[in-house]
């Protein structure tokens, strides 16, 4: 069903790997599998030892209790060897599990432009479900059909042909049942997925939804959303519940003819009187895995679609795991070099930088009309969106040449919009330092130090808990400004070589914005390289270099009094030649 990468599958060898790693479990569930097949078989010729040695004779008690005793015997290894290879599929998917979650939550937090995170983790889960549940079943016994069918063909010829014109039938079934339900059960997965994904961004704006009055109007929307994914999952389960109704009409069917046909081959002579019952149980045994198959085509399917999902993400980010040599920690500017940095995928165009060198202690800018002024290319620094044909560099290393998070640990980032999540303020500022196994003494002195860089150390104290005050998800439980200098000490946690920050004053007073300009002047004094991207002049008054953006392009750059006179007299010019180090 799943069928392991192939070589031109670059970067998904981790799944590969993760089922080669389960492959002892699958081979020991065959096992057990082919032995329970076999084991299936006790009832029918139980039932053919007793109607053939036991009835005849009128007596014989003593072949009646050995042969019960023997056939709970096996029933009893059936149900052992059942249970055994439930348990294995089960430890597999556990395994799996262990093996690929983090890596398949790391791979979605490296996809640019997408928002696999939230659906990324469920589709792994169909996965997993598939392999440990009754389509993994249905599909080890399905192999043994022919054992039956040969049994049914020993009874007698007639019973052998009836069994295998049945399961013709069935597997028609079966595969008119696949052919129309799958272009349904793709359009339900997307719908759902649509589905929960407004859902979810509904929920994180529910304060803004109900200050705006907008609470019926989403719930409209939501309803139709959910309205439009039940109908497409009901029309999926209707098309197989149809296939599915037929396919138990014809195998209870087969049941019964199979029963009048052994009944008319034993009043011939043809057969003995067991093999009327044993006729039904082997055919019921023959057809059972095409019903089965049916049942968790739909999980089965989806299984296969998401696997092919996961495949995609891993080869889309099949350089966030390579090796990489370790770099001593990155010191003095930083820098962008090449043609173009957009964003991947990108709806919006992208746009030309200037390969500029950000000196220590010397902290730009980049400004410009307010909704023009934000370069796309910004992030190409703290690194959340890719380059594209466009070099960053830090210490003469590419950016890619460090591990993500080896890299981010040298950067201070604040994002326009805060991005709190749940948890504590010191988890916040510390970035769940503790997850990495940071120790408790190390996490508070350096969470407090960020705070009081920034300037939020006496606002925390004044909290109900203060560090130890819980957030909920994005940064419930904090105003708009608090939240943003919670923000500003996480990007200074660690006293980081190069800070950037996104408009960092959009949600300050003016106590705020004082600790934010004391807290960038403090960042440059100790060295850091420091980029702020804003559009109002107040926070521009402390940089040493401005760049002036607009549409895409750069209009002006150089020293900031040349450019804020340049910019009042009305006077746009092109901007200054690149500085000969501006590859450093």
């Amino acid at each position: 069903m799943l069928k392991l990468t192939s070589v031109d599958d670059k970067g998904a060898e981790p799944l590969a790997e993760a089922l080669r790693a389960c492959r002892t479990h699958f081979v020991w569930a065959a096992v057990f599998s082919a032995l329970v097949n076999i084991l299936y078989l006790t009832p029918t010729l139980y039932m053919m030892q007793v109607y053939d040695r036991v009835v005849p004779t009128g007596g014989g008690l003593t072949t009646l209790v050995l042969i019960s005793v023997a056939a709970v015997f096996a029933l009893a290894s059936l149900g052992l060897l059942d249970w055994l290879r439930q348990r294995l599929l089960l430890r597999a998917g556990l395994r799996l599990d262990r093996m690929l979650s983090p890596r398949i939550l790391s791979r979605a937090l490296g996809v640019q432009g997408r928002t696999l995170n939230s659906q990324v983790l469920r589709e792994f889960d169909s996965v997993r479900s598939a392999l440990s549940g009754a389509g993994a079943l249905a599909l080890f016994d399905a192999p043994w059909t022919p054992l039956y069918l040969a049994c049914c063909f020993l009874l007698h010829p007639a019973i052998g042909v009836l069994t295998l014109v049945g399961g013709a039938v069935l597997f028609a079934l079966a595969w008119l049942n696949e052919r129309d339900s799958r272009p349904r059960l793709a359009r339900a997965m997307q719908s759902n997925t649509a589905a929960y994904a407004a859902q979810e961004g509904v929920a994180a704006q529910a304060e803004v939804v109900r200050a705006l009055g907008m609470r019926a109007a989403s719930v409209a929307r939501q309803t139709g959303q959910r309205r439009a994914a039940a109908d497409a999952q009901a029309d999926a389960q209707l098309t197989g519940g149809k296939y599915s109704g037929a396919i138990k009409f014809v195998r209870m069917t087969l049941q019964s003819v199979s029963l009048g046909l052994a009944a008319f081959l034993v009043v011939r002579g043809e057969i003995s009187a067991g093999s009327i019952i044993a006729s039904s149980v082997l055919l019921s045994r023959a057809v059972a895995p095409v019903e089965q198959l049916v049942g968790a085509w739909p999980n089965l399917v989806q299984a296969r679609a998401s696997w092919g999902h996961l495949v995609e993400l891993f080869k889309q980010t099949a350089g966030q795991e390579r090796a990489r040599t370790a770099l001593p920690a990155p010191r003095g500017g930083c820098g962008s070099r090449g043609r173009r940095c957009a964003w991947s995928r990108a709806v919006r165009p992208s746009c030309r930088p200037p390969a500029c060198r950000l000196s220590r202690a010397r902290p730009w800018a980049w400004s410009g009309p307010a909704a023009r002024a934000r370069p796309p290319w910004r992030g190409s620094w703290p690194g959340p969106w890719r380059r594209r044909r466009a070099r960053c560099v830090w210490t003469g290393a590419d950016y890619d040449a460090r591990d993500s998070d080896d890299l981010a640990a040298h950067i201070g980032y604040l994002p326009q919009v805060p991005s709190l999540f749940a948890g504590t303020i010191k988890d916040n500022i510390s970035r769940f330092a503790a997850a990495r196994g940071a120790t408790p003494d190390q996490i508070d002195r350096d969470a407090v130090a960020a705070a009081q860089a920034a300037g939020a150390h006496e606002m925390i104290l004044r909290l109900p808990l203060g560090y130890d005050t819980e957030l909920g998800p994005f940064g419930q439980g904090v105003s708009a400004g608090q939240a943003q200098r919670i923000a500003l000490a996480r990007a200074l946690y660690g006293d980081p070589a190069l800070l950037v920050l996104d408009e960092p004053n959009s949600n300050l007073d003016q106590e705020g914005e004082a600790a934010l300009m004391a807290a960038v002047l403090q960042a440059a004094q100790r060295g850091a390289a420091v980029v702020i991207v804003a559009h109002r002049a107040g926070i521009l008054s402390r940089v040493d270099r401005l760049l002036v953006m607009a549409d895409g392009a750069v209009q002006m750059e150089g020293p900031r009094e040349e450019i804020l006179a340049r910019m009042r007299a009305g006077r746009p010019t092109p901007a200054a030649p690149v500085h000969k180090d501006a590859a450093s």
